[in-house]
């Protein structure tokens, strides 16, 4: 007995994280149940120990042209490998978007194979799927701290005749159970609710929790347009989604071009930070999501175990056993309730009566196992006393998570320099310490050719000291009706010397900017040589030790 608790007492002591926690108590606890009961036959397949550890991930759903992958443009700040963007259906695959240090593309074939990937358990989809399954790796700064998952687009009602191969909704239900967040983008010009559509939806039951529902191009429509399209796209939600509960939709518009109207231009940035302050949470919340859908994984479980086991008692042991078999799944709603009843389980832990009644018709419940109270009794350890124990440690590590893990690139902004878009604004995209490039000081400036231009609207602007602040510069730059988070980045690369104003070379970098984003064309995510102004070459061909030192 002694040995028992010294083997007990090691075991804990070499746990030092909740992911490994919960990955050895699934082994020891969960694992033997589902096996004995062939929990994964009727429900999804056992966890593997990269569902455990891999990073947070958000599945991007969403209609045709609703601006799922420009979305997600807009999130990394780049294309991702195989991303095309257009007025039609353009994305066809299901795509994997996670760090690399390479920008490539792995096909679903070989994902299915790889033990680093948290997507083994997707080849009972089938080759059909697979062809429509790739990963693609691409070097981002957004994308150390959580993966993406890109999907086709959902088919509207005029062509919902057409098959894909694979069963697109088993395969959003197994996304859904896996990532930590779910947008679903909706068109404020495209609220026909297809049956595709109302199939996918009812995929995500289950994991409303993780559900963000975004009405994304909305600077299209003006205030009592998009006060219409709001009231229409929350009644077709909720017929929908079948709850008495109003569903949080998020309204704005995930673009990098200019708003085409900006009457509530205030509202959509107030929206896009609530989206983006919720998956900057993402990192410091992954062990809590992975303790919540293990305990809920558990309690589906145990359900299973004691329908099952239920099922094989009713069996008879020699006669009429087809018959009996059709009786007992006919009348499965009177023994969930029979089993709800006598062993005090929750209703909402069971699975849904009609899939389970479906499922069961394959299976020889002759072959179904009695109870195992040994295995039961380690269930209800794992439940009542191991998770228990492993709060302090999750307090510890949300209390750690929250001062390290912080996203950055893309929109979201970590930086103590200020200036007019970041006060008060949890998105800024480079830091005073951004790497710093040797600039040839007798290069030529490509902002020189217009610097006139520049600084007759500059000296318009009334500078103080040859300096202007950000109040002033601000309405000049909203005006463009570009995006604050893209005016925020303009604003960063334009400040040079950090010291949150603008003289005019500057200012002429910020207009030069701004010209090159309203004609279409990216944004560097570094100053590069060509455009650094001249006077300020000095300071960055310093080295960073000496330019903090001065």
């Amino acid at each position: 007995m002694a040995g028992k608790d010294i083997t007990k007492s090691k075991c804990q002591k070499e746990v030092h994280t909740v992911t490994e926690a919960l990955k050895n108590l699934y082994r020891q606890k969960l694992l033997p149940l589902e096996k004995y009961y062939g929990f994964s036959d009727f429900h999804s397949a056992s966890l593997e120990d990269a569902e455990f550890s891999n990073k947070p991930m958000i599945l991007v759903l969403g209609q045709c042209s609703t601006g799922k992958t420009t979305f997600i443009r807009y999130l990394l700040e780049q294309d991702y490998p195989g991303s095309r963007i257009g007025p039609e259906p353009t994305t066809d695959n299901f795509t994997a978007i996670m760090h690399g240090e390479i920008e490539g593309i792995i096909n679903g074939n070989v994902l299915t194979v790889d033990s680093t990937k948290p997507f083994r358990k997707l080849s009972p989809f089938g080759t059909a799927f697979l062809n429509r399954f790739q990963c693609a790796h691409l070097p981002n700064r957004v994308l150390e701290s959580f993966s993406i998952i890109d999907t086709p687009g959902i088919l509207s009602v005029a062509q919902c005749k057409m098959s894909r191969g694979y069963d697109f909704p088993a395969v959003i239900r197994w996304f859904a159970e896996h990532v930590d967040h779910i947008i679903l983008l909706c068109d404020a010009h495209k609220l026909d609710i297809s049956d595709e559509f109302s199939c996918t939806v009812t995929a995500l039951r289950g994991n409303e929790d993780k559900l963000r529902v975004v009405l994304n191009k909305a600077d299209m429509v003006d205030s009592q347009e998009l006060m219409r399209v709001y009231g229409a796209l929350m009644w077709s939600l909720g017929k929908v989604f079948c709850t008495p509960e109003v569903l949080r939709v998020y309204i704005g518009s995930f673009w990098s071009s200019p708003m085409r109207v900006t009457d509530n231009r205030r509202l959509f940035e107030r929206e896009e930070e609530e989206v983006f302050a919720d998956i900057q949470n993402l990192p410091r919340n992954s062990a809590l999501r992975k303790l919540n859908d293990l305990v809920k994984r558990a309690r589906l479980v145990r359900a299973h175990a004691y329908i099952i086991s239920s099922l094989k008692e009713e069996m008879p042991l020699v006669f009429c056993k087809q018959k009996k078999k059709r009786d007992l799944i006919y009348d499965l709603p009177i023994i969930f309730s029979r089993v709800q009843q006598r062993h005090q389980i929750s209703a909402g832990d069971f699975p849904d009566c009609a899939k389970m009644q479906e499922r069961l018709m394959s299976h020889d419940f002759t072959k179904f196992k009695a109870l195992k109270p040994k295995l039961l009794a380690g269930f209800d350890e794992l439940l009542n006393t191991d998770i228990a124990k492993l709060m302090p440690l999750l307090c510890q590590e949300e209390q750690e998570a929250a001062k390290q893990h912080v996203i950055q690139g893309g929109p979201f902004l970590h930086s103590t320099n200020r200036g007019p878009f970041i006060v008060g604004n949890p998105f800024d995209h480079y830091g005073p310490d951004r790497e710093i490039h040797h600039v040839s000081e007798d290069e030529e400036w490509v902002v020189s050719s217009d610097k006139s231009k520049y600084d007759e609207i500059f000296y318009n602007l009334s500078p103080d000291e040859g300096k202007l602040s950000g109040t002033k510069v601000k309405g000049w730059m909203m005006s463009t009706r570009l995006p604050r988070s893209v005016l925020a980045r303009i604003w960063k690369l334009s400040d040079v010397d950090c010291d949150g104003k603008l003289d005019d070379e500057e200012f002429a970098l910020a207009s030069h900017l701004i010209e090159v984003k309203l004609e279409g064309f990216g944004l560097p995510r570094e100053l590069p040589a060509h455009l650094v102004p001249p006077t300020k070459r000095q300071r960055k061909n310093l080295s960073p030790d000496k330019g903090d030192n001065e």
